[in-house]
């Protein structure tokens, strides 16, 4: 009995997931992909060249998790969540993207019906989000209100997005108190996503955690 506990391999952390090889290479393909577009037509050798070598990352990220024996749960969302930054463009969408396909994800891996369905988390806000539909449709609309009217107020292609931001707030109009309300609406759900994205894929680590102590 004792000789059989001290045989039984050790159980990985959360954290040795996260920094699998592969997924060390997603992150970086995120972050590669997000400062190629924010630098897109201010030099566009070099957002060419990152997008590149992003899209060569690709294979070789598949590559290493065969390779190394780093095939996870959560690095097959995270591949499929990396390569659609330089599809749509902004990196917050990106977020919201990732952080929404990561809880779907989860969703199926915990046998629920729902996304929406968090009423066994331990945080507040996100609970709140989920529970309330009048709060989550304010967050909602709030974030399309924000990117319309931040782009219907940009004089040219050249302004830069705080600068508008800025203006528009300080200027004491009407449409300062849309623009405050909407930015209020917006960080709430950024903040959201960001609770949502670390919650899901630690159910996904934890599945594949477990999956490796089975026989």
């Amino acid at each position: 009995m004792a000789n059989n506990k001290m045989s039984r391999p050790r159980k990985p952390g959360k954290l040795s997931v996260y920094l699998y090889i592969p997924n060390i290479i997603g992150y970086t393909r995120v972050f590669m992909n997000c400062y190629a577009f924010a630098i897109c037509f201010s030099n566009k050798w070099l957002f060419c060249a990152l997008y590149f070598i992003s899209f060569v990352c690709d294979g070789v990220d598949g590559w290493c998790a065969r390779k190394f024996n780093q095939v996870s749960t959560f690095g097959a969302v995270l591949d499929m969540v990396t390569d659609r930054p330089g599809m749509v463009f902004l990196s917050l969408l990106a977020l919201d993207i990732a952080s929404h396909w990561l809880q779907m994800y989860s969703t199926f891996l915990l046998g629920k019906a729902s996304h929406k369905d968090v009423k066994d988390s331990t945080n507040w806000l996100f609970k709140a989000y989920y529970g309330n539909r009048m709060f989550m449709a304010y967050c909602c609309v709030a974030c399309e209100v924000l990117y319309i009217t931040l782009f219907l107020l940009a004089q040219n292609d050249s302004e830069k997005l705080m600068d508008v931001l800025k203006s528009s707030i300080t200027e004491g109009s009407p449409i300062s108190v849309l623009v405050g309300l909407s930015v209020f609406g917006w960080a709430i759900k950024q903040l959201v996503n960001v609770i949502q994205m670390k919650t899901a894929a630690d159910i996904c680590v934890l599945h594949d955690i477990n999956k490796k102590e089975r026989p």
